[in-house]
């Protein structure tokens, strides 16, 4: 399938790209994203055919998930390598998989150092990182050359292999960017000391590399052009080592925004759309081969704009297309309102990947469950009802309708989207306008009917011929027993997010889970007069990004970056949990969701006693001290219950043809987890 571009609105994005050797079709790379299925037993078969929807969907260019070059280096003890000659046949079928398709696919050779979570990890010195147990040793000189030759002679399988290049990853922390920064070499020999030292193996490797595989093989290096860290580079260093990079044979140089171990988000859904792309602009202006520029460019818009401005040559998008394998043809074809936008949230994506577990996507549960979770015309059509427009709901309605049933929704509020109507008004959290976008534009293509404001009721639901009743009912706020629960100072986060009841500056919020962080944030930036993520350049100084590059790593100095405004508000985020707030919030973005409470001045306190709730406020214990909170209002946002009603009425009034399922929030009110009921609706409407 050749992706027509007739007529197109994004011309810069789907040109093709002249590198001498060859022709990539469009502007596009997929990023590099580990998926776990690198390590699963059968999981080759699985990466082939998640990588060939993406091939098939149009992409350009594909770098694969990190793959070692030797056993040090593995990013786990099992992690995956490619060392050996009998390791090529399995990695042919992503390629031979990919080819069938213009797409080009390259590997990523990575060799993680001192990230490597084992005890046999190696860097340059024995420097711990602050992110995992394991302190590594120093690498010896003889290691040093070891490692050159293998990841040279790794090229060489993927070569073979049948991969049109590789990657070599020069950042994000990993052990060529552990190398070129004083943060962790901290070496007094030739790898050591000046920038043209630091930088030696990165430039080696690629010389290594280029000798093994010839002139008509691609080379990326990833190159860290932002570090984020103390100890990270100048950006005379960086400019340096591109130049070298450049010399030394590659083919791409790809952007590598800062550390894992940095303080600064960079992927996470409240940062700004395409907010580093500045960086690449700067470096173009620096080397003459193509550069790629990445980070939250989740949209086709969004990629044009980028490359219409000059900032790069290519664009690097990792998430959006584990949201939408077909994101490049829907573009292609003007139908960018089609696409499922990534939305940023790292929730079946980045924290299962650091869990051990498989990566997929919240908003696309096909993601690397293509050979197990498919959606084939069903055989009968059926007549399904659907109670409740909330992500359960809307997910199962298009995976059903997909299939060829006639569905029908209803539910009582007065527009679809259910709890993402309230977290799309968080700031920081505006990407889920795109998921209810993407839902209208679904039901209006598969000709869904929704009735809204609209009470469905188990007489109704079984008298009106339906073959399958699918209850998406949601949850309702628990009530808690607290002396004084019912006294007017009380909300719900409901009344908050829903209602828009004004609250006043003294507040105290009951439950530090996802609900009371958002509500917190909300609270804290409502007299913002533009939320942050709309402002690309508050937002980056909120944060310590220095965009002059006075100091080394791009960061600010931190009475610079402190300089922001900080609520008006006085606000409590209080938890029953001895552990520390926040604890339960997802890997890789809670640590952000309590940094900017931190930065808003919002007190957070674990271990609280709830005494009672009077006119003189809230009375807590902690440590067996009862205190005051001077209070406007108490704010409820712990836990849920399934709403189940309507369920439990229909369990005795249906007819015997009727089938009857639950799924959502109405099934498991743990925790509002969209993750969860997505996949559910997504694996009945499967076998529905």
């Amino acid at each position: 399938m050749t992706v027509k571009t007739a007529n197109s609105a994004f011309p810069n994005l789907l040109t093709p790209l002249d590198l001498g050797f060859t022709t990539l079709a469009n502007r596009t790379l997929m990023g590099s994203m580990h998926t776990g299925l690198e390590e699963e037993k059968g999981g080759f078969d699985k990466l082939a055919a998640f990588y060939q929807a993406r091939a098939k969907g149009g992409v350009g260019l594909i770098v694969t998930g990190g793959i070692s070059p030797n056993a040090r280096g593995r990013l786990a003890p099992f992690g995956c390598e490619l060392s050996k000659f009998w390791q090529v046949s399995k990695h042919k079928k992503i390629t031979d998989a990919v080819h069938q398709y213009p797409t080009k696919i390259c590997m990523q050779l990575l060799h993680a150092g001192r990230y490597s979570y084992h005890p046999f990890s190696f860097a340059p010195s024995k420097v711990k990182s602050p992110i995992n147990p394991f302190t590594p040793s120093a690498m010896s000189v003889r290691q040093i050359k070891g490692t050159i030759k293998d990841f040279a002679y790794s090229a060489s399988l993927a070569q073979r292999a049948g991969y049109d290049g590789v990657e070599i990853m020069g950042s994000e922390g990993y052990l060529l960017n552990q190398f070129s920064c004083v943060r962790v070499n901290k070496r007094t020999d030739e790898w050591g000391g000046c920038v043209e030292n630091r930088m030696r193996l990165a430039i080696d490797i690629i010389k290594a590399v280029r000798e093994k595989v010839g002139e008509k093989f691609i080379v990326i290096f990833r190159l860290s052009m932002i570090d984020l860290v103390e100890g990270g580079n100048s950006w005379e260093d960086v400019v340096t080592m591109a130049k070298a990079v450049e010399k030394a044979g590659a083919t791409l140089i790809n952007t590598g925004i800062g550390w894992h171990e940095a303080r600064v988000p960079t992927i996470s859904t409240s940062v700004p759309r395409a907010a580093f792309t500045w960086i690449t602009e700067k470096m173009k202006q620096e080397v003459s081969i193509p550069l790629v520029t990445t980070n939250r460019i989740n949209t086709p818009e969004v990629a044009e704009d980028v490359l219409s401005k000059g900032h790069a040559d290519m664009v690097s998008m990792a998430r959006p297309f584990l949201a939408d394998a077909d994101f490049v043809q829907k573009a292609a074809e003007n139908k960018s309102d089609e696409i499922n936008t990534c939305i940023g949230c790292n929730q079946a994506c980045l924290d299962h990947v650091f869990q051990q577990k498989r990566a997929s996507c919240l908003v696309n549960p096909v993601a690397c469950y293509e050979t197990e979770l498919t959606f084939a015309k069903a055989k009968i059509s059926k007549r399904i009802a659907v109670v409740g427009a909330g992500p359960a709901g809307l997910a199962f309605s298009v995976y059903a309708a997909q299939r060829g049933h006639k569905v029908e929704i209803f539910d009582r509020a007065s527009e679809i989207g259910g709890q993402f109507n309230f977290a799309k008004q968080v700031p920081g959290k505006e990407e889920f306008y795109e998921t209810i976008r993407y839902f209208n534009k679904q039901i209006s293509l598969l000709d869904i009917k929704v009735h809204l404001s609209t009470e469905a009721t188990a007489e109704e639901l079984t008298s009106a011929g339906f073959d399958e009743l699918v209850i998406a009912t949601g949850i309702l706020p628990r009530k808690l027993d607290i002396e004084g629960i019912d006294h007017e100072k009380v909300k719900s986060y409901l009344n908050v997010l829903r209602d828009k009841q004004p609250i006043g500056n003294n507040v105290a919020i009951i439950g530090a889970g996802g609900i009371g962080f958002d509500v917190a944030v909300f609270l804290a930036e409502e007299h913002e007069k533009s939320p942050l993520v709309n402002n690309k350049d508050k937002w980056l100084k909120s944060w310590g990004v220095d965009q002059s590059y006075q100091n080394d790593g791009a960061l600010l100095s931190k009475s610079t970056s402190e300089e922001t405004e900080i609520t008006p508000r006085n606000i409590h985020l209080l938890q029953r949990k001895t552990s520390k707030v926040g604890a339960g919030l997802g890997k890789t973005t809670g640590w952000i969701h309590r940094a900017t409470l931190q930065k808003n001045g919002v007190k957070m306190l674990a271990g609280v006693t709830y005494k009672k709730i009077d006119d003189n406020g809230l009375t807590i214990e902690i440590d067996g001290k009862e205190q005051l909170l001077d209070v406007d209002h108490v704010i409820v946002c712990a836990g849920q219950e399934s709403q189940r009603s309507l369920y439990q009425a229909l369990e005795t009034s249906k007819s015997a043809e009727q089938g009857l399922h639950l799924i959502g929030g109405a099934k498991v009110a743990a925790e509002l987890d969209a993750k969860r009921a997505i996949r559910q609706a997504a694996e009945l409407a499967a076998v529905i």
